[in-house]
């Protein structure tokens, strides 16, 4: 039997960092980013809309991470949990509004319900995955997919969301700092949302600067 107690090795450490790296390396540069980018600016910044985020289990945590992201760069988002959704928070949902859904394996029942529910209030709403099943059903239902390039989880069992939670993080992140710099958001704007704590006093500083 295996030794569960056994000393971590450093060389564990440095692979685990390697492959984890390498994931994110990996993640397609012909990701229809400047599309997503232009969309969530028209529905958000030009028709006073927000970007929806939803997910689940960890993928979840992912989409609030990159809600609550969005909404201290100037780009207002609100996170909905799919279940949540199915009993009345779906009216969190507006005309204008935008999902941003994140699944790896694109096959999520809740999200793919989200999807519907939200067209059969409002019909033909837009829909962006972050993913890593290019052929998944949500992607089918998409209108944008980002693809993480569906890169092995660096766990040892190939189960736990780890490479796959990596390479959805950075994906986000690459459309918050694109919105950044497309509505041009200044330290100022930053810190008319983030008073508190130590960023909070950080972009006071610099403001007077």
């Amino acid at each position: 039997m295996k030794d569960t107690n056994r000393a971590t090795d450093n060389s564990d450490v440095i692979r685990i960092i390697q492959a984890e790296s390498e994931a994110i390396s990996n993640i397609p540069e012909d990701n229809d980013f400047e599309p997503a980018v232009d969309l969530i600016y028209e529905r958000v910044h030009r028709q006073n809309g927000k970007v929806i985020t939803s997910g689940i289990g960890k993928a979840g945590h992912i989409a609030l991470n990159l809600s609550s992201t969005f909404a201290a760069t100037g780009t207002p988002s609100t996170f909905l949990h799919p279940a949540e959704a199915q009993h009345g928070d779906l009216g969190l949902i507006h005309q204008n509004d935008i999902l941003l859904l994140v699944s790896n394996s694109g096959k999520t029942r809740e999200l793919l319900e989200l999807i519907q529910l939200t067209r059969d209030l409002h019909a033909d709403h837009p829909v962006i995955v972050i993913t890593g099943n290019r052929e998944s059903p949500l992607s089918k239902m998409a209108i944008i997919v980002l693809y993480t390039g569906g890169p092995q989880e660096v766990c040892p069992l190939d189960l736990t969301p780890t490479s796959s939670i990596t390479t959805m993080l950075v994906i986000g992140h690459v459309l918050t700092i694109l919105l950044m710099m497309k509505i041009g958001f200044s330290r100022e704007a930053f810190y008319m949302r983030h008073h508190g704590g130590y960023l909070g006093a950080l972009a006071k500083a610099k403001k007077s600067d």
